[in-house]
């Protein structure tokens, strides 16, 4: 019996939530530089609640976030041959996917 229940809660508007991850990382990125609405933070709230990979999102923004502020506070700033690097290591490591 439980699990008719369950099946009965995925279905429609909960099941939309918990399994939309590309609004989930909108919304986490939208909490982070501004505010968002109590039914927006429900939504987020319920879809962390069932989603390890978008609370690993979660931690690792907002862990970025918290270096590049860093950055920002002691004026530091990457040379452009370092940023030419780092972009040609990045989609290095992408194409070997």
């Amino acid at each position: 019996m439980p699990s008719k229940i369950l099946e009965l809660m995925m279905t429609g508007t909960l099941k939309k939530i918990m399994y939309n991850c590309r609004q989930a990382t909108f919304l986490i990125e939208k909490k982070m530089f501004g505010k968002i609405s109590a039914a927006e933070n429900l939504q987020l709230q319920i879809h962390l609640a069932g989603c390890s990979v978008c609370k690993t999102y979660q931690h690792q923004s907002m862990l970025v976030n918290r270096l590049i502020a860093g950055f920002e506070a002691n004026n530091l700033k990457l040379d452009d041959q370092f940023k030419i690097s780092l972009k040609e290591r990045i989609e290095s490591e992408m194409n070997k996917n």
